[in-house]
């Protein structure tokens, strides 16, 4: 990838200046813009989440992209290389987030978190959570009952993962996010132990004969979680409010 497309993606990903939050909802900083950026190399897409997070101040309006990349293996900060069986000619990028290594590519819609967490009053674990409710709701819009774990963060259906969570926290803020498998070729996760489980099954939405449009899936995932962060912002303000 050269620097100028590393550049043009980074621009195209960095944000407009918001307006300190308030508590209400009709603020604009309790308004997450939503990015849909198609097809884009990993690398420069997670240079521009770090740009973003290091230039981002309290009046920086989050954000929430969606996209999907060309395929690309992902080793999280603390991976253990013996997780990657095979890389059969496809990049493996060392990256910040948490957690082993995982599979994105074509067919698999990709949402990246760009929020203050002091914001929303959240912290990790109530993050996660929202981020696996998103993708089940999903699911059982489609009559698909679907699970999170408490000890490997993400969404299951039965013993098989449709989608896969990691985060990096800097200063208050997050950025990566899911990955949520549509349809698409899942021959690559052969290749390793995802996410550090030897023998973890993999499936994605089309296994149970669904055929779904990718970028109405990603529509319905950035409303799932925007309205999932009003309500616990909500819920929050109330509580407090309460005390």
């Amino acid at each position: 990838m050269s620097s100028e497309n590393r550049q043009s993606v980074a621009e195209t990903c960095l944000p407009p200046d918001g307006r300190l939050a308030s508590c209400t909802p009709q603020s604009s900083m309790l308004n997450p813009e939503i990015r849909l950026l198609g097809m884009q190399e990993y690398a420069p897409t997670w240079l521009a989440m770090q740009q973003f997070t290091a230039q981002r101040d309290h009046a920086t309006r989050d954000e929430i992209w969606l996209l999907e990349h060309p395929p690309t293996y992902t080793q999280g900060q603390a991976g253990k290389p013996e997780h990657l069986l095979n890389a059969h000619n496809i990049p493996v990028v060392q990256i910040d987030r948490g957690g082993q290594i995982t599979y994105h590519g074509p067919g698999q819609v990709v949402a990246y978190l760009l929020l203050d967490l002091r914001r929303w009053k959240l912290n990790v674990r109530q993050l996660v959570r929202l981020m696996e409710q998103s993708v089940i709701d999903i699911l059982a819009g489609y009559n698909i009952e679907a699970q999170g774990r408490e000890d490997a963060p993400g969404v299951y259906v039965g013993d098989a993962k449709i989608a896969a969570l990691g985060l990096k926290i800097r200063h208050g803020c997050c950025y990566h996010g899911l990955s949520f498998n549509i349809d698409m070729d899942l021959t690559p996760y052969h290749f390793i132990n995802p996410c550090g489980y030897q023998g973890l099954r993999v499936t994605q939405l089309g296994d149970f004969g669904i055929t779904a449009n990718r970028q109405h899936i990603a529509q319905q995932l950035a409303s799932n979680l925007t309205s999932l962060l009003e309500q616990h912002y909500q819920s929050a303000c109330a509580n407090h409010a309460a005390t």
